[in-house]
C-alpha cells in the first residue's frame, strides 16, 4: 500500500517536470535557455519516472521482477550521465555556430 503512494509520487512528479520542461521550451526566448530548461528537467523527470518504475517492478519479490527492475536502474544511470552530457554538447556545438546568447533588452524571439 505505502510503496503505491511512493510509486505514485515519483511518476506524476517525473509528468510534472517532463511537463514543465516542455512548457520551457516553448517560451524561453533563445535556444540556450530552450536546452538548459529541456537538459535539466528532462534529467529530473526521467529519473524520477525511472524510479518509480524500477520500485513498481521491484514490489514483486521474485527474480524476473527484479531482473527487470535492475535493468530500469541502469537504464536511470545511463541517462543520469547521457542527458546533461548532450545538452553540453549541444550547446557547445550552437556556441562553436555563432549563436549569439539573448540579452536581457533583445527584442527578437
Amino acid at each position: 500500500m505505502i510503496i503505491d503512494i511512493v510509486v505514485i509520487t515519483f511518476v506524476v512528479m517525473g509528468l510534472v517536470l517532463f511537463s514543465v520542461g516542455t512548457l520551457g521550451i516553448l517560451r524561453l526566448p533563445d535556444a540556450y535557455t530552450r536546452m538548459h530548461a529541456a537538459g535539466k528537467l528532462d534529467t529530473l523527470g526521467s529519473i524520477c519516472l525511472l524510479f518509480g518504475l524500477a520500485l513498481w517492478q521491484a514490489r514483486h519479490v521474485d527474480l524476473a521482477h527484479l531482473i527487470v527492475a535492475a535493468k530500469i536502474l541502469l537504464i536511470l544511470v545511463f541517462v543520469s550521465f547521457a542527458s546533461p552530457t548532450a545538452t553540453h554538447d549541444m550547446v557547445d556545438a550552437g556556441m562553436r555556430a555563432g549563436i549569439i546568447p539573448w540579452r536581457k533588452g533583445d527584442k527578437r524571439r
